[in-house]
């Protein structure tokens, strides 16, 4: 574990360090980039910007020909993600958030939003072509957010409609037999309104092989985005935006192994799909004087599908030899050899029909028209979201199909004050209140009507020092609501479970430095909760020695997550950049009482590592090619609060090299490029009959050595 306390005075003095070469450089070019914040109520930069914010532009996605968000989300401080599914739902930001959903509904601790609609929890579908920008805040945001927001928000904005016509295409092939291809088209559709339309096929054969059936396709990736958007100047005072989305992953699921391996031995390889048809509309309006009228509505409708072959093999086989070096050529295990015996096999399928619908009214005050004396601007709303989720699960050993209905209303009342106290002082205040009904009922008798409110909110005070230089503090209140536990053989006590909050105490600094040649952008943060609502599950054992986990949520008494994130880049020369981000985090919980009564042991939170760095170039040797080498490490964590298994410590390195020309673009690249195997996610339990079902970890490996070659072109 890397001293937390030792750590900050090691930030705080580059930071200082920094600040006085900047004082004394005067030779050096303006290169940085202004990044402009979408996301919040107003558009602002990324340095004025006061909370522990990071932004991945579409040349960051583009280095790492990121697929889909996970493969480039290492690149930000105190983020880390659970797989347990093909792609990752599932995001922790400073250590907390869900790993897994099973029978219980699920509140997300962070959001994932794409073009103003919801997808939190179900965060599968974060495809990156033609998106123009990602904004990932870290630590509460109930002012803003609400009820998702319990640990941050990943907000995805895809690229705007253009005013003159364009148009452009990806291929993309690499190995495991990985081929996509995207086309975009953008333009005015008449003086009114422009438009834009994009679609990408992706399909890869995954990482993993099945011996037993002879394939290398049981873990498959075929995934189908579409996106359309129309930007609409209604009159002078009206303009409206829309956004459709439609994503069809139809993936295959075939990630566990006996041997924990790449190779499986399924009979009934499992399946993770996801099919979402979802749209959003934004209205503003400028007529009044004094503020505009924001209006925001969405709806989504998601049809997923998760399944898995829970014995992780073809059901009737036993281990037959004593020597781990005896491996004859008819056996399958690379350790040993397999033969006909009486066992066990069963499936567990989920199905699920989700859908929301949002609307959020806000009025912004406008320039000039400030409250108190012209030093105050503000911003008042109200929010609604109405979400309803039915699940079929399908498991062998039931003896009927579960299912479950989920029907949940929130309603929120928020506003926020922006005091210009002096010059250089700026006082931030917001307020949200949440009220939250929900309706569950299952078939298995299980049948409750959980009722919350919610208080969350913030108090920003930040100091300009100068042009360059700023620094703030902050306190913020988060919130998610409480739930209920589906599987009706808990125990009454373990049946419901209720709101968590946190209280995060926060301070940064931010500076452009070296002529404006370099940045930083520094957080040191604690986190306190209150009532954690932790993931465990209990054991229950089949009659032929297999055992099936049920999964539910149970409060911790209390807990804290605290930390330093540092974040930078310096263009050394016109033909040579640096950058780099350093996450620090320390976290513990207590009070969480297991199903015996007796009080589990204080330790680390799951998926909390202590440490995660990213470093890496960029190197322009002329106008035509650029050079990427960047470098991942992450340290090792708990996979579960249930059990104490953890992940490795970990170091990836990944690169690119791209040729610009004309109107085209050639990259090549590679993630992971030394091919080391970590784990994702990991398990505490008996599934392997050569043992007799004894208890031991098993992991889902990452993603290997991935290499490829992308073709970009505009026309």
């Amino acid at each position: 574990m890397i001293p937390v306390k030792s750590s900050l005075a090691l930030a705080i003095a580059a930071s200082i360090s920094m600040s006085a070469i900047a004082e004394n450089n005067s030779k050096s070019e303006q290169n940085i980039e202004v990044i402009t914040v979408q996301s919040d109520y107003r558009q602002l930069s990324l340095h004025e910007s006061t909370s522990a914010l990071s932004v991945l532009s579409e040349q960051d996605l583009a280095l790492r020909s990121a697929q889909n968000i996970e493969e480039v989300i290492a690149s930000i401080p105190n983020i880390n993600f659970a797989s347990g599914s093909q792609r990752a739902r599932y995001y922790q930001i400073r250590g907390i958030g869900e790993r897994s959903q099973f029978t219980q509904p699920m509140n997300a601790s962070v959001g994932l939003i794409i073009d103003d609609i919801d997808f939190s929890g179900i965060g599968s579908v974060a495809s990156t072509y033609d998106i123009a920008q990602v904004e990932v805040y870290r630590g509460p945001q109930g002012t803003r957010f609400g009820a998702n927001a319990l640990a941050g928000v990943m907000y995805m904005r895809s690229n705007d409609p253009t005013e003159d016509f364009e148009s452009s295409m990806r291929l993309t092939a690499g190995n495991y037999n990985s081929m996509g291809a995207g086309l975009t088209v953008s333009g005015p559709a008449n003086d009114l309104v422009n438009y834009r339309m994009s679609v990408e096929q992706y399909k890869s054969d995954g990482f993993m092989e099945n011996s037993y059936l002879g394939r290398d396709d049981t873990n498959n990736r075929d995934e189908l985005s579409l996106r359309g958007k129309l930007a609409i100047k209604a009159s002078d005072d009206l303009t409206i935006d829309l956004a459709l989305v439609h994503f069809n992953f139809d993936n295959g699921y075939d990630a566990f192994s006996l041997d924990n391996n790449r190779e499986t031995l399924s009979d009934e390889p499992g399946y993770d799909k996801q099919r979402t048809t979802a749209m959003s509309a934004k209205f503003t309006y400028e007529a009044f004087q004094g503020f505009t009228v924001e209006a925001i509505s969405s709806m989504a409708f998601s049809d997923l599908a998760y399944g898995y072959d829970e014995d992780w093999a073809y059901g009737e086989y036993e281990w037959i030899s004593d020597e781990p070096e005896y491996t004859p050529d008819p056996c399958i295990s690379p350790t040993g050899c397999l033969a006909d015996f009486d066992g066990y096999s069963s499936t567990d399928h989920y199905l699920r029909d989700r859908n929301n619908y949002s609307g959020e009214l806000r009025l912004i005050s406008k320039p000039g028209q400030e409250i108190f004396n012209g030093t105050t601007a503000w911003v008042a709303g109200i929010y609604t979201k109405h979400e309803t989720e039915n699940l079929t699960r399908i498991y062998t050993y039931a003896s009927s199909d579960y299912s479950s209905e989920f029907d949940a209303t929130s309603f929120s009342t928020f506003a926020q004050l922006e005091s210009q106290i002096s010059k250089k002082i700026t006082l931030v205040t917001g307020l949200r209140y949440e009220h939250r009904r929900s309706d569950f009922s299952n078939s298995d008798n299980v049948v409750d009507k959980p009722s919350d409110d919610m208080l969350g909110g913030k108090v920003v005070l930040s100091y300009q020092l100068d042009t360059n230089n700023s620094v703030y503090s902050s306190i913020n209140r988060g919130f998610k609501a409480g739930g209920v536990n589906a599987d009706g053989s808990l125990p009454a006590e373990f049946r419901t479970y209720d709101p968590e909050y946190v209280w995060n105490y926060e301070v940064g600094y931010k500076a452009n430095l070296l002529n404006n040649t370099a940045s930083i952008r520094t957080a040191v943060f604690y986190m306190d909760r209150e009532d954690i609502q932790i993931s465990t599950y209990r054991l229950s054992e089949h009659g032929n020695n297999g055992s099936e986990f049920t999964s539910y949520f149970a409060n911790a008494a209390q807990g804290y997550n605290k930390g330093i994130e540092v974040e930078g880049n310096w263009f050394i020369s016109d033909a040579l950049e640096l950058y780099g981000a350093v996450g620090l985090l320390e976290t513990e919980f207590s009070g969480l009482i297991d199903e015996d009564g007796n009080e589990v042991a204080s330790r680390d939170q799951a998926h909390a590592p202590n440490f995660q760095v990213n470093l890496g170039v960029n190197y322009y040797p002329n106008d035509n090619w650029l050079v990427n080498v960047s470098f991942d490490s992450k340290d090792g964590f708990y996979f579960s609060d249930s059990h104490n298994e953890k992940s490795s410590t970990v170091s990836l390195f990944n690169g690119s090299v791209t040729y610009f020309a004309q109107n085209w673009q050639l990259r090549v690249w590679a993630r992971n490029m030394f091919d080391k195997d970590y784990a994702s996610r990991g398990f505490y339990f008996g599934n392997d009959p050569r043992d007799g079902y004894t208890s031991k970890a098993y992991y889902q490996l990452a993603e290997p050595a991935v290499v490829g070659v992308t073709f970009d072109y505009q026309f």
